[in-house]
């Protein structure tokens, strides 16, 4: 094993949540070692966002309002104020003078833009690729930065912790594991969306931060908020399971909010029977409407003639041409994984239980979503709890304790076995702890993968390669998911109860 790595603060993630907490604590003076198993840009899931960042845009009161009507009322309303309050600054800070991102304008100003359970247009963008828009230049800031160091394609395995206090994290870069010793760790590696059959989420989505973080002994909180995007295009199912395979890609709830209209398969238009706000509901009740519909008449498709689909979204039009679909008859969509709502439970600070242990992002529960996310806060989120945390992680001591020991001494692993595995826990998710849930089918769900974390345990053991972890850290996450939609048995956001006999049993 070589010397090892030492930083300041070490951030585990390169999403905008990572990026701008490596930023805060490079201001601070700061030596930032940012070590992410994405290959830059599409890895991160901040690349993949489409809708844009919101903002306050002169009307804090509303958009607070906004956020906690979407979640049902069980958002934090103290995260929300720091969420709201912050925003202005971060997003002008950050983006405007910093990036320079050149956000889409109309006329003298911004072209701010409306979506699903806003009450009015304040939503910042770039055409429907804000994500890469931000992150990219993102990226490039940073690798100019001296006080900050960039590894890519290198993931981090497990924390390095004694009697609570977290001191680093092992890396996968030496076939044992090489630590990586840092003052503070911030964790800001993403969703889960690999653990669906379809995701909105790039395919390296597999829990790792949340799943290294319960593993250490890190508190969780909110597991079972998993949020569906109610019009991701219904690509064709494929037999493999891989996320993304089916060529599956985020319609932006941006272009319901330029009047496109959801309509059945017998061509009705339904959103007005189920919500008098019809398409720009919350993301819960449109999702579980398109479901519905969807089983009841085969099909639903996203019609966007009311608007020019072409000139205001040629990302999104070109993505329909490059798959055979001709958006002049509509889009046909479904509901599709898309958000964690709930996370590795953190203060206004990023902070976690563990000591010198932070969190921001998608991994990160900060009570700002509850039950269920407003659209186009995700980004947000993540620049304003990154920034928080960068600055709150500086200043601890670096201190080289003993690294958890890993062992590479037996054979590689049966062809396909974590592919395998990973097919069984997306089918099990899918099924039971999808859109709709009941309990008899989320106690299967807990049993089935309860047994699937013993099966990849066992290999773990003896074994450090990536796609091993992922599993793992995959397995840990969807149990994490499966018992905290068992324990809660109200209905509300995104956890959805169905009555017992309304899905079939799990095949084990």
């Amino acid at each position: 094993m070589t010397d090892p790595t030492t930083a300041d603060v070490l951030v585990v993630g390169s999403g905008i949540a990572g990026c701008s907490a490596a930023l805060a604590a490079a201001r601070e003076g700061a030596d930032v070692l940012v070590v992410t198993k994405a290959e830059r840009p599409d890895g991160a899931s901040t690349d993949w966002a489409q809708g844009g960042i919101a903002t306050t845009r002169g009307d804090p009161k509303s958009f607070t309002e906004d956020i906690l009507a979407a979640s049902a009322d069980t958002a934090d309303a103290d995260a929300v104020d720091v969420l709201v309050e912050n925003a202005p600054a971060a997003v002008s800070d950050v983006l405007v003078d910093t990036l320079g991102v050149e956000f889409d304008t109309s006329g003298a100003g911004y072209d701010f833009a409306r979506e699903a359970g806003h009450s009015a247009s304040r939503i910042l963008h770039v055409d429907a690729s804000t994500g890469e828009h931000l992150l990219r230049p993102f990226l490039h800031y940073l690798d100019e930065h001296d006080g900050i160091r960039i590894r890519e394609d290198t993931a981090a395995l497990d924390l390095i912790t004694h009697e609570g206090r977290v001191h680093g994290a092992l890396l996968d870069s030496e076939p044992g594991g090489e630590p990586a010793f840092a003052g503070a760790t911030v964790l800001a590696t993403g969703g889960i969306g690999a653990c669906y059959r379809r995701s909105t989420n790039p395919p390296g989505a597999t829990g790792d931060g949340l799943a290294m973080a319960a593993l250490a002994g890190a508190d969780v909180a909110d597991m079972e908020y998993v949020q569906f995007h109610p019009t991701a295009y219904a690509g064709r199912e494929t037999q493999s399971g891989e996320t993304g395979s089916d060529g599956t890609f985020l319609v932006s709830e941006a272009v319901r909010g330029e009047g496109a209209h959801l309509r059945n398969g017998d061509g009705e238009r339904f959103m007005p029977d189920y919500h008098e706000d019809a398409e720009l509901a919350p993301r819960d009740v449109v999702a579980r409407a398109v479901d519905a519909e969807r089983t009841e008449t085969g099909e639903v498709i996203l019609d966007v003639s009311p608007l020019d689909f072409a000139g205001e979204f040629p990302d999104l039009a070109e993505k329909c041409e490059e798959r055979g679909v001709d958006w002049t008859d509509g889009i046909p969509v479904a509901p599709c994984e898309h958000f964690l709502c709930g996370g590795i439970d953190v203060d206004d600070r990023g902070r976690t239980s563990l000591d010198r242990l932070f969190a921001v992002g998608e991994c990160a529960r900060t009570g700002v979503h509850g039950a269920n996310r407003l659209a186009s806060t995700s980004l947000l989120e993540g620049l304003v709890w990154g920034l928080r945390a960068g600055e709150a992680a500086v200043g601890n001591e670096i201190i080289e304790s003993e690294p958890p020991e890993l062992l590479d001494s037996d054979p590689d692993l049966p062809e396909r076995f974590a592919d395998e595995k990973f097919t069984r826990l997306r089918r099990v998710m899918e099924e039971q702890v999808g859109i709709r849930r009941t309990p008899d089918g989320l106690r299967r769900a807990s049993a089935v993968l309860r047994r699937l974390k013993g099966e990849v345990d066992a290999y773990v053991r003896t074994r450090t390669a990536r796609d091993l972890y992922e599993l793992r850290n995959a397995s840990v996450t969807a149990l994490l998911v499966a018992r905290a939609a068992a324990e809660n048995g109200e209905s509300v956001g995104c956890h959805y109860l169905e009555p017992p006999d309304a899905t079939a049993p799990v095949d084990d």
